[in-house]
């Protein structure tokens, strides 16, 4: 870089791209990748801070809670770049996200690089030509309440994460991790299961039926009614019954059962009806408040079924190439040129009276609400319409800026405007000398029954025009999707008194639904409307307790493991105050305040671990006291779950298992066991589902006979991965007094039970002992090849049958084929090209046009791995959340940039790495920080990374 030139130092190579393109040739744009550094995990730490204060957490919790960085290994090449460039430059322009996250890369930058030039804190909340030179202009120092608020995040993180996940390791299975959000987010969805569990659907009817006017300008025209009261009495409805599937209030109501509704409607049929009343109200709407992360996350989900991670990663990358604005935000305002861009483009697609008179103001309910300061939005002080970028973008990219779109240009859009009505009608009938006794009615009395309908009319669609808010189901109402629009539910002209005709009536029978389950979209919404955690981290803790096995997905649906309820109980029972839900919500408050200046960290971080803030007097157990006096807890209990009539869930190692604890057997023998499927959610697992399971799948249950070969018993099973057989070996002897580590060496020694899972046209109902036999004789020997001398077998793998030549596999047509197969035929098998791994290179699965670093074409191809995208000289592996079809170039281009600027990964010895041990650089005291200035801080002392916090959030 030439001498006079400015280093700007962004996070993304993405946002590096865009912003240089803005800033011209006196600017060198750089990229640090995220996160240059972070608190080590404690093994990975030198030898002699291994001993030292910091060796448990890498934090000094004696010590003023001071943190241990160091740089990540990955980042080192990065930062010996930055600071290349640095000497060159006269002045530094930190220009990372205005959020805590980036306050804190930038500061981590800062004691890193130790600049001797003029440094200035540079934000934008959008990444256009105008938002670029306005933050040239108006730069700043660097916020160290920020910085210190995100400190605390992180320690917070670190200390919860290593005091409470070992528990969890020792006492359910190893692994596991516990975090301040995460475990409340899976206890959210544990207990939504137990609801589940505990749910007793009840049944009801009601009876509905169409009408229509005899006179005026609607007659003829039918619409529907629903029956609301009987005699006076309310007809139950769905919200009428607890989860206990009783009434909640049953005095006053009237309860149909199939045959009392049947009654109504032969006494009811063809009745005239009359109007009881009529009422009209005015009808207004007004239109959302523009996208924050929760609310973006949450509409993207019900939409455009989204998952959270993929959602923020696309967001990233609009705001990155200069589409929308910052992404991560808890604030829905409007900036004035937003407000007026918004409003100039409503009037001009949609008319100027979809505009209302004045710009609609939003303001944030969370009173801690930060990050940046406007909601997220299109960019630029003029929005360029869906149309108008989609030319540069598409797939997700595209559905989610239209989204957003949308959303801006509706908020500063008119209220839709109409009328509702809701009508009464009483129709009066004779019941039946058969009938049962309704309400006060009995067989051969009048009844009256009154049918109710409503129906809204728009007359002034207003935002309607642009864009209509989705929303999640509940248990009583069908899927937005299935309902009517407003437009569609309109009654006929009527008055009270009207005599109507009535037609088709008809019972309908239904059964109350346990509460649903989460979604991503409401489990986001539950977690801000506790107030727990941030909006910008729920995309990562919905990914960590997915990762983690805690939570699966069963479609839209979250659905929790019986590991998660181990978990969850471990921690209820032992925790408790760390799971609860005002308490989590309270460290979230507690933590803005610190952002504030209105609490000090030290303190608070002293109270939280210790119990009290520094003054002497105590305020409650602290984490660290909490951890000390745990006491004994029960593994065996913490990983039980009663199912009922004696049959209990165990956690295992290997997965989860019943056992039947009433039955009767032998002493010195378990009790039946059977593993439980991976496709049976816990609120499935039933008494009876349970018992099917033991009968099909007992330990030991099915006996085939004895294999003449062996003398073996041969058994069929039923195992977590599917229906298998295998044979029982004779119990070995050992001899007496070995050591624990002769007697496991003479364990592994011992000779395997020969094992073959079951064919998928076989099962355990039908197996024989010939087809166990014919199963446990795989690998089948086929013959040898005459040119190479290499036996070629036949066996059945994880993906098939197949045909093995040394390292050389070829597929086989059928499972039958195993055994049927000929020497012949297996060579001429092999003569042919093979079509999987070893042939020659396949056609790319998609081409996504020319990378702008290499000159070379970007393609999709697939790996060992899974798919990856390559230029011919970088790979990288498609991320989970990035599906070959909605992958766009530009997301091809910034995934290989990552890549390229992590360089090689370098494989060092244990031993050179310890002679490499980076050099102490603990944090110092906030008292010698406190004499520097905000943005030449002491080295040492800040935190969080955008890499996932280790054990924690």
């Amino acid at each position: 870089m030439s001498a006079g030139r400015k280093l700007v130092i962004v996070e993304s190579p993405a946002k590096a791209r865009t912003i240089a393109g803005y800033l011209g040739d006196d600017y060198a744009v750089e990229a640090s990748v995220g996160h240059i550094r972070d608190l080590p995990q404690p093994s990975d730490m030198p030898a002699d801070m291994k001993k030292g204060p910091f060796g448990k957490f890498a934090v000094n919790v004696d010590g003023g809670f001071e943190p241990y960085y160091e740089v990540y290994a990955d980042k080192k090449k990065k930062v010996a770049e930055l600071k290349k460039l640095l000497k060159d430059a006269d002045e530094l322009y930190l220009a990372t996200d205005e959020d805590r996250e980036g306050e804190a890369i930038a500061w981590h930058l800062l004691q890193e690089l130790k600049p001797k030039v003029p440094v200035k804190r540079m934000v934008f909340h959008e990444i256009t030509r105008e938002a670029i030179n306005r933050a040239l202009e108006n730069t700043r120092e660097l916020d160290t309440r920020l910085v210190d608020a995100q400190e605390t995040r992180r320690i917070l993180d670190r200390l919860y994460g290593y005091e409470v996940s070992p528990v969890l390791w020792r006492k359910v299975r190893q692994g596991l991790s516990a975090g301040r959000v995460q475990s409340v987010a899976t206890r959210l969805v544990v207990e939504r299961e137990r609801e589940r569990m505990a749910f007793v659907s009840a049944s009801y009817w009601d009876v509905s039926g169409e009408f229509t006017t005899l006179a005026g300008p609607d007659a003829g025209e039918w619409f529907s009614a629903k029956l609301t009261q009987v005699d006076g009495a309310r007809v139950a409805s769905g919200r009428d019954f607890s989860d206990a599937g009783v009434l909640k209030t049953p005095q006053g109501i009237v309860h149909l059962d199939e045959t009392a509704a049947a009654a109504l409607v032969t006494a009811l049929a063809d009745q005239p009806a009359v109007v009881r009343s009529l009422e009209t109200k005015p009808y207004t709407r007004r239109p959302a408040a523009p996208f924050t992360t929760s609310t973006l996350q949450q509409e993207a989900s019900r939409k455009l079924r989204m998952s959270s991670r993929q959602t923020m990663r696309t967001a990233q990358s609009l705001y990155e190439n200069g589409y929308i604005t910052y992404m991560r935000t808890d604030s829905p305002s409007l900036s004035t040129q937003a407000t007026d861009a918004a409003r100039r483009q409503a009037a001009e697609l949609y008319g100027p009276e979809f505009v209302p008179s004045a710009p609609r103001v939003y303001t944030s309910k969370n009173k801690g609400a930060q990050e940046a300061h406007e909601a997220i939005r299109p960019a630029g002080d003029a929005f360029r319409t869906p149309a108008q970028v989609s030319r540069e973008i598409s797939g997700d990219q595209f559905k989610l800026y239209e989204l957003i779109w949308k959303r801006t240009v509706a908020s500063q859009m008119a209220d839709a405007r109409g009328s509702t009505a809701s009508v009464r009608l009483a129709v009066t009938g004779t019941l039946g000398s058969d009938a049962p006794t309704i309400g006060r009615a009995s067989a051969g009395s009048t009844t009256e029954a009154v049918f109710a309908a409503s129906g809204t009319v728009i007359a002034f669609r207003g935002f309607l025009a642009a864009y209509e808010e989705g929303r999640d189901t509940d248990r009583y109402d069908a899927p937005a999707t299935a309902k009517k629009t407003d437009d569609e539910a309109r009654l006929p002209q009527m008055a009270q008194g009207d005599d109507l005709s009535s037609r088709d009536l008809a019972a309908d029978g239904h059964a109350t639904s346990a509460p649903p389950r989460f979604t991503e979209a409401s489990l986001v919404k539950a977690l801000e409307e506790r107030g727990i955690g941030r909006p910008s981290t729920y995309a990562s803790t919905i990914s960590v307790i997915q990762d983690r096995g805690y939570v699966l997905s069963r479609g839209q649906a979250l659905v929790p493991s019986w590991l998660a309820f181990a978990v969850i109980r471990l921690l209820e029972e032992h925790f408790g105050q760390l799971i609860d839900y005002d308490f989590t919500a309270a460290m979230e408050a507690d933590l803005d305040a610190i952002a504030a200046g209105e609490t000090e960290r030290v303190a608070w971080l002293t109270k939280f671990y210790f119990g009290d803030d520094g003054s002497g007097a105590t305020s409650g157990e602290g984490l660290h006291e909490l951890v000390e006096n745990l006491g004994d807890i029960d593994a065996r209990e913490i990983n039980s779950i009663s199912i009922g009539e004696g049959i209990t869930l165990r956690v295992g190692r290997y997965g989860p298992y019943i056992e039947d604890t009433a039955a009767e057997v032998a002493e010195g023998e378990n009790p039946p066991r059977a593993s439980v499927p991976d496709d049976v959610a816990p609120d499935e697992l039933t008494v009876a589902k349970a018992r099917e399971l033991l009968e099909t799948q007992g330990e030991g249950d099915l006996v085939l006979g004895t294999d003449p070969s062996t003398g073996t018993t041969i058994v069929a099973k039923g195992g977590r991965y599917g229906p298998y057989v295998t044979e029982l070996l004779p119990e070995p002897e050992f001899e007496e007094g070995l050591s624990a580590a002769a007697l496991k060496r003479a364990k592994a020694a011992l000779p395997k039970p020969r094992t073959g899972s079951l064919l998928k046209t076989q099962s355990l109902q039908t197996i024989t002992l010939e087809d166990a036999l014919q199963l446990l004789s795989l690998p089948r020997v086929v013959g040898v090849d005459p040119e190479t001398g290499a036996e070629i077998t036949a066996q059945n793998g994880r993906y098939g049958p197949y045909l093995k030549k040394g390292t050389d596999s070829r597929t086989l047509p059928s499972e039958e084929a195993m055994f049927t197969v000929t020497l012949p035929e297996a060579l001429e098998i092999y003569a042919q090209p093979k079509r999987g791994r070893g042939a020659t290179a396949a056609p790319p699965l998609k081409e996504l046009g020319e990378d702008p670093t290499s000159g070379k074409p970007i393609v999709i191809k697939e790996g060992r791995f899974g798919a990856y995208v390559t230029d011919g000289a970088t790979n990288r592996t498609l991320p989970k959340d990035i599906t070959i079809e909605a992958i766009t170039h530009e997301q091809a281009v910034e995934l290989l940039a990552e890549k390229r600027a992590k360089g090689p990964v370098k494989k060092t010895t244990r031993a050179v790495a310890a002679k490499k041990a980076p050099a102490k650089k603990a944090a110092t005291t906030k008292a010698a920080a406190a004499s520097k200035t905000a943005v030449a801080k002491a080295p040492a002392k800040k935190a969080p990374a955008k890499k996932a916090a280790p054990a924690a959030e």
